[in-house]
């Protein structure tokens, strides 16, 4: 490539590297690169590895690819990762949604880092033992021992869909709870709760479900049916179960949003899918994942990226309206 290029091996070192700049013309650094175009030349990422101490490869840690959220994590994680020549393996739980097993014993020779999400804190204790750069998502910054963590304004966007639902008029809720022990779904409840500690005459209750639509319509029907009087407004931890609600609601002759309206979380492409369309809190998935993969990258090249967190959107659609009366 030198020859072809017409300067000295050091100089295509140099453009090959990124490392040119201030050393050697644009001029030149062009004629390597047109060289190693027309040679066909790849760099070889492997020998680049050994010589940096890297193996330029991140885990990312989700809880299941069956919620689309956490692929849409994967691909932004991918997508920060690619700029900076590194490549994601993903690592789906096999416990399904909620915390994952130790997935880092056998891989922790080939990683660079972990990205974990949603995941139990006892699940993390080998790696950090083990000394492998973490970035946590969806993890409680508070913690004296947390590392690097990347967070959505959960809180905010459970009190944008209140602060929605009072100003429709709704005072009496049911919450239908993510049934699983994690930091964002402890989030979501009591920022629900204090949202409505300000408001005179608000009654709420809760009903745990699953995270599937299954379990999201039996615990809306348990709502909708438990002694005293109807809701009028359910308030559900994800997009998923607000489906499950919606159905429950049409089982027990309720229309939604006359009769009861219904908000989820996340805005998966679901939302918009059902009839009436949902009323949820947008989460930037992608975002996260970008952001995950850039502050991992700063750990590893000895920067401190402190801990972030993005801004969530509330989406009105047509599954909330103005409060029945009765």
């Amino acid at each position: 490539m030198a020859r072809a290029a017409g300067v000295s091996q050091a100089t295509v070192s140099l453009v090959m590297g990124e490392k040119w700049r201030g050393r050697v013309s644009e001029r030149t650094a062009e004629a390597v690169r047109t060289a190693a175009r027309e040679l066909g030349y790849r760099p070889n990422l492997t020998a680049r590895s050994l010589r940096l101490g890297r193996a330029r490869t991140a885990l990312l840690v989700v809880p299941a690819l069956t919620n689309e959220f956490f692929a849409r994590v994967y691909t932004g994680a991918a997508r920060a990762a690619a700029e900076h020549d590194m490549g994601v393996v993903l690592y789906p739980s096999p416990e399904g949604t909620g915390p994952a097993r130790d997935p880092f014993a056998s891989a922790r020779a080939t990683l660079d880092g972990v990205i974990a999400s949603s995941m139990a804190a006892e699940a993390l204790t080998d790696l950090r033992e083990g000394g492998l750069p973490l970035v946590m998502l969806d993890s409680d910054p508070e913690r004296t021992d947390s590392p690097p963590t990347v967070n959505l304004d959960i809180a905010d966007g459970m009190r944008q869909v209140t602060e929605h639902l009072l100003a429709l008029g709704h005072r009496r809720f049911a919450h239908i709870a993510a049934d699983i022990d994690s930091w964002t779904f402890r989030v979501r409840a009591h920022a629900l709760a204090e949202a409505l500690r300000g408001t005179a005459g608000t009654v709420l209750r809760s009903e745990p479900a699953a995270l599937d639509v299954a379990s999201g319509r039996l615990a809306a029907e348990r709502a909708l049916t438990a002694d005293g009087t109807l809701p009028t407004a359910l308030i559900c931890d994800g997009d998923i179960l607000a489906a499950g609600a919606c159905k429950a609601a049409r089982r027990l002759g309720l229309r939604v949003p006359d009769d009861v309206s219904v908000t989820g979380f996340d805005d998966l492409p679901l939302a918009s899918a059902l009839e009436p369309e949902l009323t949820t809190v947008r989460l930037p998935a992608e975002a996260v994942g970008e952001a995950g993969m850039r502050a991992l990258v700063a750990v590893l090249d000895g920067r401190a990226p402190g801990s972030a967190s993005l801004p969530v959107e509330l989406v009105a659609r047509a599954s909330t309206t103005v409060a029945a009366t009765s």
